[in-house]
């Protein structure tokens, strides 16, 4: 999730064991890379300083390693509560172990996915409280010292309306709960005024009920307090007397016997208005002469403060027992309305056949092959199962591995806890799988308890297990009990364990020779396995299993066409080390697609990974992908060789993974292998372009075809390739005339010479000739696939029309004089600025494959001209979509769709309009000049690439833009101004969304100043620059806006022009004969 809320200075996870200290600074470590913690606080795993050390000495000994380390950082030479003063420090503590999950409450995973977080990863109850912490409850909160427990769920609302205005002291937090409840937990006693007088713990009947509120709710201790500056350092400059030394490491180190400290009944008990000293220092610990003396001495420094409490409404605790049924419950159950959670049935998993999975049952990090059922109210994390499988209800797995499959098929499985966890005994490292019972208790005594659901009594009887097998003589009766149980096999003499070691326990009728198998290895109890658990090993083995997941993930969704992103597992695969994993998946699965769509997509994700792999280092992801080093691969990819072509890439990008920069360029070309399959997927789109014959126009004749230009109204960027063929894309365009007249145009001839002569001439048919190019050879047009070189886009066109066979082993003049007894001569014009947004690039390929194809006497309708233009932008390598095209080769007002499939086919419809619309339209609407040049290139590489990785954002666009263009149509029809004028805004925000930056700030400027007097404005094609156009609410408006911007400061070199709608269309005309076009330009263009 993304960091917001509070910068924290510090944050500190504190822990029992020395052993996992480092394994849990990783997990901090890789939370702050992850975007959860941001980037400034110092990440702190400590160890409790002894074994038992308690929340109250956990706590002091955490706010002095943190206030170590704070004047370490100001270069102190001692530690100094100065450091203090400013600080904001959250201590997480990590508490006792915990009989359902290896690495404890904290990490504790939960069913859930966040697909709005930049990193994909399992959500940890640690994280929940992270967030909870950090970006709701201590919101608005001075600086100071958070201190939280991980032993509970906690949900508070977004808004917890926390005051503190004036605030000075501790300050409690306590949420809503059932009397009922709060009998085996913690209840404050307070005022009207939330001043605490009280902890009650466990109380009787009466004394929960004296603190109920009003609705019968009772404000529940859930495990935070807040120290405010002042009171953390009087807390901390008890470190340093005898014995509350002890609780901290530097005591113990100075030889201290160690003492326990409670958080809440040593240390903020105190303050307590309703507390007496006596009482206080006299406590439960009686004669305990060290806890009285320390409990002296806190009353002493703390007992000058205020001790509040803040109760949240709609707050949430549940605190995690040592149940099962509690625990297997609190994974099935929706958190409460305020969670920002959402529980999942399947979360991070990837299940062969979830339509087995019972609605209430819960999959978390998994991996279910086959047919595995799963009954309601279970929950299987952390396993790899092979069906066929059959899970009854009650149950919890965790930790199997597929090698588990085959003994689970051999049990009745239904109200059992199964665990693989990984022990190790000093050097040995080794797995150890426990069963339980859901129903049976830990910790009473055998007379009174069950194992596996049933009375210890049956059980030894129907095992032929005995009492002494799991129990030592010297252990008294009252004592023994399932935690102490000598149940679990740890070792065989010659085999490795598993889970039937266990399993047949639950059918031992059927365990032939178990019984004295059983009896012959080493067994240990639960308490005795807790302190040898491995979590180092668990974390690990649950990473891999999630990155094994993701690998399935990867493949599910690119070969299903899916929309979920994988950019947030590429991070997460970058961060943790699985990148060469998830790119072997890549290659695998673009290697093997039967859809260069599939291919393209894939080799867009390894681009992406890459990048990360940079970290934000080597420069722009945008730049050139030419380097010869990779033109084997490319020209693989370009023969159609999409296997061999990956394979090559893979290759050659080992070579360029040493440093960011080398990645970046790598990323770069994997993004131009990707435009090589996109490209061949939208040439799909010359099955629908028909070529005729027509009459060949005589040597010196001109033929010239002038065009108008284009607003699109909505629905941009929904045709763009790949978008419009994997989304389908619809846009409304508009055919204008600027000024009067249509501001684009191309002339050709046939001349006598065997030879191409292009030209570019200044605004007009008869302008002066700007540019001039004379192409003799075939080699001249080699570079027609180079946007920026001299005339690449009349060359393309001439080899997209066949008039020229590129490549061929004919010369130049040798087809020009077989085919048409000699060479052309092309001019083109456009009066319209470079960039300006009104699709001349497309519009000017359009005008000269025309006059190209009847000056070549071939005849192609507007269809046809459509689909050419598409082939044309793919072949020169500049993409882009059909919108522009269909713009300004179909008259009017009209809506172009194209559906989610190949081939890619443009289907246009005219709208409708009220009599006498048009000519309303070109009474409000206006071009504003912007005197900004557009740079719509890095902007289609911005917009391919968040489409590929589908980020949420990206694909909840396309789906808008869509229907905006569906709405914007309606409008039309209706003649609705304001309504169009609505549509136009919302484009732009669409616009704003696709493409971040492409408004500029003189452009906002300019948009500010005019939003009072229209109904609507947007930027025309990509936005960034070029032409502004605007819905005025009163008609001619011209002069008016030119006076309002001329007073506008900061808005540069701005213009305004008069548009109409031109409903003629794009007009053919052949020197000598009628023009032609004006009257239906839909009929063949070149007839």
């Amino acid at each position: 999730m993304a960091s917001e809320g509070v910068e924290w200075t510090v944050v500190v996870l504190t822990c029992q064991h020395r052993d996992c200290v480092s394994a849990l600074q990783r997990e901090l470590e890789m939370r702050q890379r992850r975007g959860a913690l941001g980037r400034r606080p110092v990440l702190l795993a400590v160890e409790d300083p002894s074994a038992r050390p308690g929340s109250g000495g956990a706590t002091l000994n955490a706010l002095l390693v943190a206030a170590e380390h704070l004047s370490a950082r100001a270069g102190r030479t001692v530690v100094t509560a100065d450091v203090l003063k400013e600080a904001r420090i959250l201590v997480l503590h990590m508490g006792r172990e915990f009989s359902f999950d290896d690495c404890g409450r904290a990490f504790t995973c939960l069913p859930v996915e966040e697909p709005d977080a930049p990193a994909e990863a399992l959500t940890c109850n640690l994280d929940s409280l992270l967030a909870t912490m950090t970006r709701r409850l201590c919101v608005g909160s001075p600086p100071g010292v958070w201190v939280c427990s991980t032993d509970m769920l906690l949900t508070v609302p977004s808004a917890p309306g926390i005051a503190w205005d004036g605030f000075r002291g501790v300050r409690v937090i306590a949420v809503p709960g059932s009397q009922a409840y709060a009998k085996s937990h913690g209840v404050y006693v307070a005022d009207g005024q939330g001043m605490v007088s009280n902890i009650v713990y466990r109380g009787t009947e009466a004394q929960i009920q004296q603190c109920a509120g009003p609705d019968g709710t009772v404000p529940l201790v859930c495990g935070v307090v807040f120290f405010s500056t002042d009171a953390a350092e009087q807390l901390l400059a008890t470190h340093v007397i005898p014995p509350l030394d002890a609780c901290t490491y530097m005591g113990l180190d100075s030889g201290a016997p160690p003492i326990q400290l409670s958080l809440f009944f040593d240390i903020v008990l105190c303050m307590a208005s309703g507390v007496t000293e006596e009482d206080f220092v006299k406590g439960t610990g009686g004669s305990d002469v060290s806890a009285r003396s320390a409990r002296s001495m806190l009353w002493a420094a703390l007992r000058p403060f205020p001790l509040s409490m803040a109760c949240i409404p709609d707050g949430s605790y549940d605190y995690l027992t040592m149940a099962a049924s509690d625990h297997i419950r609190s994974l099935t159950l929706q958190p409460g309305s305020a969670s920002y959670l959402r529980f999942r049935k399947i979360a991070h998993s990837h299940v062969d056949q979830p339509q087995l999975l019972e609605e209430g049952s819960s999959v978390t990090n998994c991996l279910l092959e086959g047919a595995v059922r799963l009954a309601a109210g279970s929950v299987v994390q952390h396993c790899h199962l092979q069906g066929p499988l059959e899970i009854g209800p009650g149950c919890l797995l965790s930790g199997l591995t597929a090698a588990s499959s085959a003994a689970l098929r051999s049990c009745p499985l239904r109200d059992i806890v199964l665990q693989g966890h990984h022990v190790r005994l000093r050097d040995l490292s080794c797995r150890v799988f426990t069963l339980t019972g859901r129903l049976d208790d830990w910790q009473s005594p055998a007379e009174e308890a069950t194992y596996l659901n049933v009375p210890w009594t049956e059980f030894f009887h129907r095992t032929g297990i005995r009492e002494g097998d799991v129990w030592g003589a010297e252990t008294p009766r009252r004592s023994r009990c399932l935690l102490g149980a000598r149940l679990f096999p740890v070792l065989h003499a010659s085999e490795a364990l598993g889970p039937e070691d266990v399993l047949w326990l639950l059918a031992p009728a059927a365990a032939g020779g178990r019984l004295q198998h059983w009896r012959a290895a080493w067994r240990m109890s639960w308490e005795e396995l807790l302190p040898c658990l491995d979590k180092a090993a668990e974390l690990g083995a649950r990473r891999a299993l999630f990155f094994q997941q993701g690998q399935r993930k990867v493949r599910r969704v690119l070969l299903g066409r899916q929309d979920g992103s994988l950019l947030p597992l590429a991070r997460s695969a970058v961060h943790e080390g699985y990148h060469e994993a998830v790119l072997g998946t890549l290659d695998e699965v673009a290697s093997t697609a039967d859809d260069a769509g599939i291919a393209a997509r894939a080799l867009a994700c390894i681009a992406d990974v890459l990048g990360c792999m940079a970290q934000g280092e080597g420069g722009l992801r945008s730049g050139p992908a030419a380097n010869k080093e990779w033109a084997s691969a490319f020209g693989r990819l370009e023969s159609g060789d999409i296997a061999g072509g990956v394979r090559e890439l893979a290759a050659e990008r080992k070579k360029w993974m040493s440093r960011p920069a080398l990645l970046v360029r790598a990323a770069r070309h994997y993004e131009g292998a990707e435009q090589i399959l996109i490209r061949q997927a939208v040439m799909s789109s010359c099955l629908f372009v028909t070529v005729g014959q027509a009459e060949l126009p005589p040597v010196g004749c001109w033929v010239q075809v002038t065009c108008p230009a284009r607003l699109d109204l909505s629905g941009g960027w929904s045709d763009t390739p790949p978008i419009t063929y994997e989304h389908g894309g619809a846009v409304v365009d508009v055919a204008v005339l600027v000024d009067g007249r249509r501001p684009i145009g191309a002339r050709v001839r046939r001349i006598g010479e065997p030879e191409l002569r292009l030209a570019s001439v200044s605004g007009t048919p008869r302008g002066e000739v700007a540019v001039e190019l004379v192409c003799r050879e075939l080699e001249h047009l080699q570079d027609y696939c180079q946007p920026h070189a001299p005339g690449a886009l009349l060359k393309a066109a001439f080899i997209c029309t066949q008039i020229v066979q590129f490549p061929s082993q004919k010369p130049l003049r040798t087809q020009l004089m077989e085919s048409f007894g000699g060479g052309f001569e092309v001019h083109t014009w456009s009066k319209l600025p470079h960039g300006s947004g009104l699709g001349t690039s497309s519009i000017l390929a359009g005008a000269v494959m025309a006059s190209l194809y009847r000056a070549a006497g071939k005849a192609a309708s507007t269809e046809s001209l459509i689909h050419a233009v598409l082939h044309l932008e793919q072949r020169l390598t500049t993409g882009g979509g059909w919108q522009d095209q269909v713009g300004g080769l179909v008259p009017g007002i009209k809506i172009g769709r194209s559906k989610a499939q190949l081939p890619l086919r443009v289907e246009v419809e005219e709208i409708p309009v009220p009599e006498g619309f048009a000519q309303t339209l070109n009474d409000h609407l206006l071009l504003v000049y912007t005197g900004k040049t557009r740079l719509a290139r890095n902007l289609l590489q911005d917009v391919v690439r968040n489409w590929y990785a589908r980020l949420p954002s990206a694909v909840q666009n396309a789906d808008a833009l869509v229907s905006n263009a569906e709405e914007c149509a309606q409008a039309l029809q209706q003649g609705n101004l304001p309504l169009i004028g609505e549509c136009l805004n919302r484009y732009w925000q669409q616009k704003k969304c696709m493409a971040p930056g492409c408004e500029p700030l003189a452009v906002r400027h300019l948009m500010d100043a005019l939003q009072p007097y229209v109904y609507g404005q947007c930027l025309a094609g990509a936005g960034g620059g070029g032409f502004l156009y605007v819905l005025t609410k009163a008609p001619r408006q011209k002069e008016a806006l030119h006076q309002i911007l001329a007073k506008t400061e900061g808005l540069g070199n701005f213009s305004i022009h008069s548009i109409e709608v031109d409903t003629g269309g794009f007009s053919v005309e052949v020197e000598g004969s009628n023009p032609k076009g004006s009257t239906d330009p839909r009929e063949d263009a070149a007839m």
